[in-house]
């Protein structure tokens, strides 16, 4: 089904011990997994729930290549690890 939205999820909780029951209580997702963003969905039916809309980039380190991206580019960005770092980039064969 298509997404309802184009935000996701990346994942830091602060959660209140309800989230465990309405977890509990959620009929399991595809290949049997048991989906957080469920339990909180039904939390949301019993108390406040608040989120902060993260701005900034953003590194899909699930993937091989996102997660080299994600350190070259912290790497060059490190005040003490950066101008060695860019140096040693730089004198490779590409």
């Amino acid at each position: 089904e298509d997404a309802p939205s184009r935000l996701g999820v990346a994942g830091r909780y602060i959660l209140t011990p309800g989230v465990f029951h309405e977890i509990a209580s959620q009929p399991r997702g595809v290949g049997g997994e048991i989906q957080l963003t469920d339990g909180i969905a039904g939390l949301l039916r019993r108390e406040k729930v608040f989120a902060y809309r993260y701005e900034g980039k953003r590194y899909d380190c699930g993937s091989k290549e996102g997660f080299l991206q994600a350190n070259v580019e912290l790497a060059l960005a490190h005040p003490q690890l950066g101008p060695g770092f860019k140096e040693f980039l730089q004198g490779l064969d590409l």
